[in-house]
């Protein structure tokens, strides 16, 4: 039961250690999202379970004109939809169809990323505990905060944060990569203006240019010129 002083974990950990399946797509996981250890992905897989359980146990209780149910079926999709995890007019087969990249997708260090507001995972997660990212007013420090759909437009840098300077060398940094990567520095080149070689064309000049049999062999010894008035 445990001390009821102290609170219980909320996660459950993967019941057999060494999968090496499980093991590989976790790291893949934690490397995509820039996730400090797997613990996160354990927590985000137990509240995913959690969800699909009382969705199939409403499914199952479909056929129940109980008013209480109806109404903890429009709750739970109501619920769902304000942290941004599914879209408007989902059923309870969309609650089925999530995985764990959906529940990852809104911690606030990926919106951080998505957003435009970090150049990689790394450097969101560090600007958070760092104290530059706030949601609206207030200052956010927690990688892990699930960001509602509210609360998605209020993601921002810290008024009192350096970093909310535009003239600063890491917001410099931010934007030059993001018009470097969405919009590109340079315009792109018309067909028309560029003379691409066909790859017959390539052979065949490249043939042309290589030394044949012939010019491979070497030359024969000039014959010696005859002495002027025959032999004597």
């Amino acid at each position: 039961m445990g001390h009821p002083k102290f609170s219980r974990k909320k996660y459950d950990s993967p019941t057999h250690p060494w999968k090496s399946a499980r093991i590989k797509e976790e790291h893949a996981i934690k490397a995509n999202h820039g996730l400090k250890n797997v613990r996160e992905i354990w927590k985000a897989n137990s509240a995913l379970r959690r969800h699909r359980h009382q969705a199939m146990k409403l499914i199952g209780r479909t056929a129940s004109t109980d008013l209480h149910l109806t109404r903890e079926h429009d709750d739970l999709l109501r619920s769902l939809y304000n942290k941004g995890l599914i879209p408007d007019g989902a059923t309870m087969d969309n609650i089925l169809e999530l995985s764990v990249e959906d529940m990852l997708g809104r911690r606030l260090q990926t919106l951080v990323r998505l957003k435009g507001l970090a150049v990689s995972h790394k450097q969101a997660r560090q600007l958070i505990t760092h104290g530059h990212i706030a949601i609206g007013e207030q200052k956010v420090t927690i990688p892990a905060y699930p960001v509602s759909r509210e609360e998605e437009e209020g993601i921002t840098y810290v008024g009192r944060s350096v970093i909310s300077n535009p003239n600063h060398s890491i917001r410099q940094d931010i934007e030059t990569l993001r018009s470097t990567v969405e919009y590109g520095e340079e315009e792109p080149v018309e067909m028309g203006e560029v003379f691409v070689k066909s790859d017959t064309e390539v052979i065949a000049e490249r043939a042309a240019a290589a030394p044949s049999a012939d010019s491979t062999m070497p030359a024969e010894p000039a014959a010696e010129p005859a002495p002027e008035g025959g032999e004597k």
